[in-house]
């Protein structure tokens, strides 16, 4: 995702890439893949694996790939995802969260009910739903309470 109308100096806008924090980046990289459309990104050039990657780094030794995971859009348009495992649980609300987007055509009946088979269908995947604001959003968690909404894109 690029960040328009600005100019940095090079005559490129920013891009940006989005962490969560994880306990089982594994569990989560699963959600995620399913609810975004992601695939696994591969690891950076000229490595063949991320453990390979993760090898130039001086971690600790218990430090290993699947400790994280990375994650992008198929199509090049959607922010990276990285989901990297700490020590510590969720305690508090996200300052900061992801909004799903389901087509905006037709009309509102059309628009929630997009809305609500979407929130279904990341139920099934793990998900769970916090608040319903009826014929605008969902609000839910991922399986580590991460918040993120259901809504719909502009028309």
């Amino acid at each position: 995702m690029k960040v328009r109308g600005a100019d940095y100096g090079r005559g490129m806008g920013a891009s940006i890439d989005l962490t969560l924090d994880s306990t089982d980046a594994q569990v989560l990289a699963t959600f995620w893949k399913t609810a975004l459309g992601y695939v696994d990104e591969p690891p950076p050039a000229p490595f063949a694996t991320r453990a390979e990657w993760l090898a130039q780094f001086d971690l600790p030794e218990d430090d290993v790939a699947d400790d994280g995971a990375w994650l992008c859009d198929p199509d090049g348009i959607g922010p990276r995802l990285s989901i990297l495992n700490v020590p510590e649980p969720k305690t508090a609300k996200n300052r900061l969260h992801i909004d799903i987007r389901v087509p905006g055509h037709g009309g509102p009946d059309e628009r929630w009910a997009r809305i609500r088979a979407e929130s279904e269908r990341l139920v099934k995947a793990g998900g769970s739903v916090q608040e319903i604001v009826d014929g605008h959003h969902v609000v839910m968690a991922d399986p580590e309470g991460n918040e993120f909404c259901v809504a719909a894109a502009s028309a």
